[in-house]
């Protein structure tokens, strides 16, 4: 978490700064560690302050800022980052603030609890060589069949743990594997060139239809409460999951069986195994 859906509504919710000037750049003082950044903070604010963000996009899991002078802003949420244009719920984990003016939005934020977050200044030469596609897969979203089976029908790894590659797919995490799986009615724990046509073509409708609600419904915010939208709103789509963080409870497809969870690459998978048999 964030995942693809979470990084989308991020970059809808922080629109308006499209137009703003950035008329400073800062780390509000803290007794916490700081986040990664690249270059090193008086680099940075001498190359941002004073350019006009042009554009917002997102690259997997991503929120990039492009400015007037090619420059990408990179702002990576990892496990509880989140960019902000409100408060924040508390200004102790505030990690960056970019001050703008000739926008609706007076400043952006990016907050992060445990600070695994990062954030990077990449010209465009730098941002084509370290996160073009020779090194970051397709979008989940724009990705299509043939080449979802081409970039892992071959695999001999697990499916659900082959979604997670980003450099073969990007934007799927561990959350919405659980999720697009289920309704794909594919195993977690089935080798990739084990899946028949019809199955490929289950799964590349499954992530769309998966994702793209997950967004409707601005992401899901897990117990931890950790991830909001732009106005610290909470996502609602943690109210429609059919297996993940669900073990133990009846499977809301077939009725009949309860949600399992399995390890693997030591992250936590949901499952039904009815719904999803390995025959």
């Amino acid at each position: 978490m964030p995942e693809l859906p979470e990084v989308e509504t991020m970059c809808r919710g922080i629109a308006a700064a499209v137009g703003g000037r950035i008329t400073a750049a800062h780390r509000p003082r803290s007794h916490l560690e700081p986040i990664g950044m690249e270059p090193p903070l008086r680099t940075f604010q001498r190359r941002v302050v004073g350019r006009t963000i042009e554009g917002i996009a997102r690259v997997g899991k991503r929120v990039v800022l492009c400015l007037d002078s090619a420059d990408r802003i990179i702002i990576e949420p990892r496990m509880t980052g989140r960019v902000l244009v409100s408060q924040p719920p508390n200004a102790d984990y505030v990690r960056l603030v970019l001050e703008l003016a000739g926008c609706e939005v007076e400043r952006l934020l990016f907050w992060d609890v445990r600070g695994l977050g990062q954030v990077r200044l990449f010209s465009a030469e730098e941002f084509g060589r370290r996160l073009g596609p020779d090194t970051i897969g397709p979008d989940a979203l724009v990705i299509t069949a043939e080449e979802l089976r081409r970039r892992l029908g071959a695999s001999r790894r697990a499916i659900k743990v082959a979604l997670l590659d980003q450099h073969a797919v990007a934007g799927i995490g561990n959350l919405y594997a659980s999720e697009i799986l289920h309704l794909a009615a594919i195993h977690p724990a089935v080798p990739c060139l084990q899946l028949d046509s019809k199955q490929w073509g289950r799964l590349h409708r499954s992530i769309r239809k998966i994702l793209d609600e997950a967004i409707g419904y601005q992401g899901s915010t897990l117990g931890d409460g950790t991830y909001r939208d732009a106005e610290n709103r909470t996502g609602r789509y943690q109210q429609h999951h059919l297996v993940y963080q669900r073990a133990g409870q009846p499977c809301r497809r077939c009725r009949t069986e309860t949600i399992e969870r399995i390890v693997q690459c030591q992250r936590s998978t949901f499952f039904c195994p009815r719904c999803q048999s390995e025959s």
